[in-house]
């Protein structure tokens, strides 16, 4: 069977939809990239003294939680504990670019966590990180809603 003088444009018009929208998603996931690449990462180091154990978590649940709920450049603030020496608690931070950070940084919630947690610290140490593959960023939320 010969194609039809109908079916020529409706072909032409879903080969110029499947294109556009290729384009759109090539291009939709660059910018998601290229985005993710001016973000900043950092894994923040603690020791925390075992007496203010509880109270320092309880604080830092609230800030973590405030962060994320109030400032739209921040992606993560997801505070952890080493199982084998719950005085070492790890910060996974990621922020959608150093300005949110700074911005972070004078938010009331967080002044509140660093005067409030200041004696408890026994030592801090910031590591700044890089993602290896930025592009899986979007893959893990997504994962954490299904």
């Amino acid at each position: 069977m010969g194609t039809t003088r109908r079916s020529r444009p409706f072909r032409k018009h879903l080969l110029f939809a499947f294109l556009s929208f290729s384009c759109i998603l090539v291009f939709g996931c660059q910018s998601a990239i290229a985005q993710q690449s001016k973000m900043m990462i950092r894994i923040a180091e603690i020791e925390i003294d075992p007496a203010s154990l509880e109270e320092y978590k309880a604080i830092l649940k609230e800030e973590a939680a405030a962060s994320i709920k109030l400032e739209r450049g921040v992606i993560s603030i997801f505070p952890m504990y080493s199982d084998e020496n719950p005085t070492s608690v790890r910060i996974l931070e990621v922020y959608a670019d150093r300005a949110a950070y700074e911005q972070h940084l004078k938010t009331t919630h967080f002044q509140r966590y660093k005067t409030g947690t200041a004696s408890m610290v026994k030592s801090l140490k910031l590591v700044d990180m890089t993602a290896i593959d930025p592009g899986t960023m979007p893959l893990l939320f997504k994962k954490l809603k299904e």
